[in-house]
């Protein structure tokens, strides 16, 4: 007979004080206050042996001739055997109103065989967005943090050393073409589009510059007209709404996620006059199976004869006897902490709450 532990936990988080809010910057995105996506194809060079196999990647071998044709070195016809480059995809992120000569910070990762890219330099490699155009120019020593140890029989990998990053390994070349000093319209768009959200936006910024500059479009967008902001500049009005403390709106929601035992319960979560009843019934199957054997000088086989035990405990029906109509959340938590409800329990039984049309919150299983 075999036997399983299967161990929950459910962590309940106290509900923290939000009276001070949260900053508007935290939680919405500001028209032209944003970065640009950057890529690349480089090669990576000084690796020890542990880069593309040319014969399996001969997109590594043409780079690497185009790179040293470009130097003055004639390779044609040549036949490269090197197992210290490789080649990679670089990526990156254009900072919100980057200048030209600022650093950025790149990523590397293989795409041929290599495995590994600890030790290796990424030689100067163009990154380009979506426009097709250069806005800058990465090279540098990769960081690696995964490390491979193999021998003849065995390997053994920690991390994913076939990625790294350069620190500032990208400089900036080209600017982004965006005037956001001539603005005349600063649009807000909310994260977690909510209208009593979006409401207390324009509410906030209308009370702190004293004019009703800020109007609410929908449930995600807040405009602000900055023509009417006086003499402020979009910059300074920027700085003084962004740190705005407002208080968001959130949906009852309860999260599951069944796979790790995990429940999430939003605060707003409401329970209706509902009874509950939660019986354990446990099922065990044992074999034992007995082998039996001819008498002596007998003609005859052994034979295994199976014998199985099946028993079936039903255990005393753990009752929520009655919840009281409009119950919050820490009624919930705190019955059924007395209760003590297991994680997989408390599942089964939202589920069925949820079903019975008594859990005003929208239910997300993972």
């Amino acid at each position: 007979m075999r036997s399983f532990l299967i161990a929950s936990i459910l962590i309940l988080l106290p509900v923290l004080a939000t009276a001070q809010g949260v900053r508007l910057k935290d939680m919405a995105d500001f028209e032209g206050v944003r970065g640009n996506d950057l890529v690349g194809y480089g090669l990576v060079v000084g690796l020890d042996g542990t880069g593309d196999g040319l014969r399996n990647s001969p997109f590594t071998e043409d780079m690497m001739s185009n790179i040293l044709e470009r130097l003055g070195v004639n390779v044609t016809g040549e036949q490269f055997r090197a197992k210290n480059v490789a080649a990679v995809i670089v990526t990156s992120q254009l900072k919100p109103f980057s200048r030209a000569g600022s650093k950025i910070d790149v990523t590397v990762s293989a795409i041929g065989d290599a495995s590994s890219l600890r030790g290796g330099t990424l030689v100067m490699t163009p990154l380009n967005a979506a426009d097709g155009k250069i806005y800058a120019v990465a090279q540098g020593s990769i960081i690696a943090g995964g490390i491979v140890a193999e021998g003849d029989a065995a390997k053994t990998v920690q991390g994913v050393p076939t990625a790294g990053s350069i620190p500032s390994g990208a400089i900036v070349e080209r600017e982004v073409d965006f005037d956001f000093d001539g603005l005349k319209t600063l649009t807000i768009a909310l994260k977690s589009p909510d209208f009593s959200t979006a409401f207390r936006v324009e509410r906030a910024i209308n009370l702190a510059t004293g004019s009703a500059i800020a109007k609410m479009s929908d449930s995600g967008t807040v405009s602000v007209n900055l023509t009417a902001s006086g003499k402020r500049s979009p910059a300074h009005l920027m700085a003084q709404i962004e740190n705005l403390r407002i208080e968001p709106d959130t949906l009852a929601r309860v999260v599951v996620d069944q796979r790790s035992g995990t429940i999430v319960i939003s605060e707003n979560v409401r329970v209706s006059r509902v009874a509950v009843s939660k019986g354990n019934l446990t099922l065990t199957v044992q074999e034992q199976p007995i082998a039996v054997q001819p008498n002596p000088f007998a003609e005859g086989e052994t034979v295994v004869v199976p014998r199985t035990g099946a028993q079936i405990d039903n255990e005393p029906a753990v009752s929520l006897a009655e919840v009281p109509g409009g119950t919050s959340l820490s009624d919930v938590v705190t019955g059924l902490n007395a209760l003590g409800i297991t994680p997989n329990d408390l599942i089964d039984i939202l589920k069925t709450i949820k079903a019975a049309g008594a859990l005003h919150a929208e239910f997300v299983v993972m």
